[in-house]
């Protein structure tokens, strides 16, 4: 939308939405290569709580 945010680095763009980026904000990204696996890895310094599979996260 007109108000999102767009981020390019290299050939990667995120886009978020302005009433998102307050979560996310100062948030990492980081493509990980684990033997056969591979996988983006985010870590968030907003997140108070997280869950065990690591989609979903909660701020205060």
């Amino acid at each position: 939308g007109e108000d999102d945010t767009v981020f390019d680095v290299g050939d990667v763009r995120v886009v978020v939405d302005r009433k998102s980026l307050p979560f996310i904000e100062g948030m990492e990204v980081d493509f990980v290569r684990e033997g056969l696996n591979e996988r983006f890895a985010f870590r968030n310094p907003n997140a108070t709580a997280e869950c065990g599979c690591g989609e979903s996260f909660s701020v205060a």
